[in-house]
């Protein structure tokens, strides 16, 4: 069976490319990058989906900077609504996974499970909220809500842990908020826990993320302490001083139903950094 998976130049998307070898050996898998298709383009879309004919679809490709997202709203609606509807309606009898993000909560309250009422505080997080809709009308698809992923992506600047060392590679002094709460994962798990849900076949809403909860300036601490050599310089702050869209303080994830599907346990940050010291992060 043939596999489409969109955004494979992403961070995420090139992930589930390079471990379906090893998570999914049955599948062959078509790994989709915007040089090669164009999303945007619906008639190339669907006649490669007809040329292609996929048994599953793994769509991971968004416009997912929330800045960029602002500024361009009617970009954002094209790329992370329209798409998301154009792929699902061409994959209505097979099995589709829709990449969300915790961000569809305002973080008023923290550990959302699925149950929670989502409430998009973002350009970003409302394409995703209305995505969502469209994806989980039907019955045979699934939406994964993840968090801060990181991981290292083909061009050096997806993960979170990339865009950290970025910074201070250029020598900046960052400032990170301690009142802004995540659950960072590594893209390597996110893939992994996606191709068993995919085997397994039990559609439906999930939550997907670490299982720590950590401020951005915890995060920073983190990775400040992996890479000494950077001489990295990070300084706390809050999230009431952003100057742009408001921001979800605590988006922290329940993420007990997927865990009761998975063979290993979601690891938190921490543990995933103290058990891969020797792997570029």
């Amino acid at each position: 069976m043939l596999a489409w998976i969109t955004g494979a130049g992403g961070l995420i998307g090139n992930y589930l490319v390079q471990t379906a070898r090893v998570y999914a050996p049955a599948l062959e898998v078509a790994g989709l990058t915007r040089g090669e298709l164009d999303l945007m383009d619906s008639a190339a879309v669907a006649q490669r989906f007809r040329r292609d004919h996929p048994g599953l679809v793994i769509h991971c490709a968004a416009l997912s900077r929330s800045p960029e997202c602002q500024a361009k709203p009617e970009l954002a609606h094209k790329l992370n609504v329209e798409v998301t509807a154009l792929l699902a309606g061409l994959a209505a009898d097979i099995p589709f996974v829709f990449f969300s993000s915790d961000l569809v909560f305002d973080g008023r309250e923290g550990n959302y499970d699925e149950t929670a009422k989502v409430n998009p505080l973002s350009v970003y997080a409302q394409t995703k909220v209305e995505a969502e809709k469209i994806v989980l009308a039907n019955p045979k698809h699934t939406v994964v809500r993840t968090s801060l992923n990181g991981g290292l992506s083909p061009k050096g600047d997806r993960g979170f842990n990339e865009q950290l060392r970025k910074s201070w590679e250029a020598g900046k002094t960052l400032t990170l908020f301690t009142d802004e709460f995540r659950c960072p994962i590594c893209a390597a798990v996110t893939a992994r826990a996606v191709w068993e849900l995919a085997e397994r076949n039990q559609p439906g809403l999930y939550h997907l993320a670490g299982s720590e909860r950590l401020s951005r300036w915890q995060i920073g601490e983190l990775l400040a302490a992996r890479w000494p050599q950077l001489h990295p310089k990070i300084v706390p702050g809050s999230a009431a001083d952003y100057p742009g869209a408001p921001r979800s303080l605590d988006t922290s994830l329940n993420c007990e139903n997927i865990q009761r599907l998975l063979s290993f346990p979601l690891p938190g940050l921490t543990d995933w950094l103290d058990a891969h010291t020797d792997e570029i992060f």
